[in-house]
């Protein structure tokens, strides 16, 4: 066979490709810079029903101009938002349903779906707990707004639902930070930040382990005062001791609290039980880890 035969196949069989392959797109890339209207409807939601939403986004994007101030308008609009979510681009979509609720706030049947989308598209824009949390009070907001002007909508229990994440998101990213100060070992720091957690948010769903921590905090800081401001900075500890156990007198970390408390009593002069009424020996020698790693424990053996 002629050697020149093989490359000479290539070559024909790379331009019979090429001339096939823009064939294929054309019909497409035709269609969507036309201006058939009705065309680009059909295909639009031909794209959209066979789930290729990139193109139905791109198709309903291009039927703007055409139908813009007609009947077909609430329609494109929308479903050119619901393709964009569809395909995961919830930024370009929450914009989309954005603009369609200035236009059709309530007169389009498509505005309380397109309204709740929004949500949840700012809802998937929002961060974890460490990081920024300024999306997490804009979308919180959003919700509340929503759920004002929508009561008993079929959607209120999937809005509460990112309620309760994204506020446990903001409680938990306000404990980390007091705990932060707290593991600097800045507990003067830590006990005002942690106060004020909860003069902010007292129903912060952290609340025991942020009163324990404020506990911890103001018993470390009497511990390191020197001997003169001790005694004033132990009462801090004992009023701080007896609003943990009379909110969380069952509580895991009430064993090692009335450890420090034992211990705070002696430090003031005064008279204490003995330790086998409150506690045993091995408590008072225990350090904070050892009281974490057997509350730690406590939890395994209870699942």
């Amino acid at each position: 066979m002629n050697k020149r035969f093989f490359p000479l196949m290539a070559v024909l069989l790379g331009a019979a490709a090429s001339l096939l392959l823009p064939s294929c797109k054309s019909q497409y890339d035709t269609l969507l810079s036309s201006n058939d209207a009705d065309a680009k409807y059909e295909a639009a939601f031909e794209y959209f029903n066979n789930r290729r939403y990139g193109r139905a986004a791109s198709m309903f994007e291009s039927m703007m101009v055409l139908t813009s101030g007609t009947e077909r308008e609430d329609t494109v609009r929308y479903y050119w938002g619901l393709s964009n979510y569809r395909n995961h681009d919830y930024y370009t979509a929450e914009t989309n349903f954005a603009k369609f609720l200035e236009i059709f706030p309530t007169s389009s049947p498509f505005s309380e779906h397109a309204q709740f989308l929004r949500l949840d598209c700012l809802y998937r824009a929002t961060y974890r707990y460490e990081l920024d949390q300024t999306p997490t009070r804009n979308c919180i907001q959003q919700i509340n707004v929503y759920l004002k002007e929508h009561p008993g909508s079929d959607y209120e229990e999937a809005c509460r639902d990112m309620l309760a994440d994204l506020q446990e998101r903001l409680d938990r990213k306000a404990l980390e930070e007091g705990k932060l100060y707290y593991r600097m070992e800045y507990y003067k720091s830590a006990h005002v930040d942690l106060k004020n957690i909860l003069k902010n948010n007292a129903d912060n769903i952290y609340r025991e382990e942020i009163l324990y921590y404020t506990a911890m905090s103001s018993y470390k800081y009497a511990q390191m005062s020197v001997e003169a401001k001790q005694r004033e900075r132990y009462l801090v500890f004992i009023d701080d001791y007896l609003n943990f156990i009379g909110e969380y007198e069952s509580s895991p970390y009430r064993r090692e609290l009335d450890v420090l408390y034992r211990r705070v009593q002696r430090a003031l002069g005064k008279q204490v039980a003995p330790a086998d009424a409150q506690g045993d020996e091995a408590d008072e020698n225990a350090s904070e880890r050892d009281f974490e790693r057997a509350r730690k424990k406590a939890a395994r053996n209870q699942k």
